[in-house]
């Protein structure tokens, strides 16, 4: 099985989105601090998983959960810009 995987940093609220074939093994590495991209967000819970037969599927899963996150944030930020602009 392979699985997409929704991390929330209990520090600071950000989201990490990411993608293996044994999410305990990964989990406990970003947990541990081993993953640049999460160590100094730790501590993390896990909030959210999808599993997948294929590598190919959770790739897939994961970009585009990525690409709307960023569009998410992107419009939730212009949205408060106009609203404090007013």
């Amino acid at each position: 099985m392979y699985y997409v995987y929704i991390l929330k940093s209990m520090k600071d609220a950000q989201l990490y989105i990411g993608v293996t074939d044994d999410l305990r093994r990964r989990f406990q590495e970003h947990t541990d601090g081993k993953t640049k991209s999460t160590a100094y967000r730790r501590p993390l819970k896990l909030v959210y998983y999808e599993a997948y037969l294929s590598w190919k599927d959770a790739e897939i899963r994961e970009k585009r959960l990525k690409q709307f996150a960023k569009g998410y944030a992107q419009l939730k930020k212009r949205i408060l810009n106009s609203i404090n602009e007013a």
